[in-house]
């Protein structure tokens, strides 16, 4: 019962933290929202920062987890995954539920880089570039950290575009721009 208490409570936080912000969000809200006493909260975490890490840690591995999931269904070349990316993550921008990069809101809202909260943050950011790092070495193109740099730019400018304009269409935009560098970064490593 109590694990379960815990989940409820990291899952209840995830969604408030997401939705409202950080800062936003405070411990009664959580409480109140998930039903549980303060009690309840400090047997699990010592601190609200406490629970922030729990709920980024969990977001961490269930977005990279669909992530590689969705684009590893859409593509089977190396570099048709690289563009795939880019419809996933345009599918996820479309959502009702999207209300920007929780990542990019916690590096925001806690900003000193030694914070633990913007280093988990930032761990995140690291782990997806490592995800597109690994199909651009799998392409073969010459210079794949290179790539991996400038199609990471181009997904995280297009989450905060469309979080900043919904109606934008950042994600199919940032898509041909993805094209036109994967063909060049392929069009290169074969001339090498």
């Amino acid at each position: 019962m109590a694990s379960t208490r815990k989940e409820h409570l990291v899952e209840t936080a995830l969604k408030l933290f997401y939705e409202q912000g950080y800062h936003a969000t405070g411990i009664d809200k959580i409480l109140a929202a998930a039903k549980v006493a303060k009690m309840t909260l400090y047997n699990h975490f010592k601190s609200k920062d406490e629970l922030i890490l729990a709920t980024l840690h969990l977001r961490d591995r269930r977005f990279r987890d669909w992530f590689r999931e969705e684009v590893e269904m859409r593509a089977e070349d190396p570099s048709e995954k690289l563009l795939a990316a880019f419809d996933v993550m345009g599918d996820w921008v479309r959502r009702p539920e999207f209300h920007g990069c929780m990542f990019m809101k916690a590096a925001a809202e806690f900003g000193d880089p030694s914070d633990p909260i913007h280093r988990a943050a930032a761990e995140h950011k690291r782990q997806v570039y490592d995800y597109l790092l690994e199909l651009a070495e799998e392409s073969g193109t010459h210079r794949p950290r290179e790539l991996a740099a400038q199609l990471m730019l181009l997904i995280e400018g297009a989450v905060v575009t469309t979080q900043i304009e919904p109606q934008a269409p950042a994600a199919r935009q940032a898509k041909k721009a993805a094209q036109t560098l994967i063909a060049s970064a392929l069009e290169s490593s074969s001339i090498h």
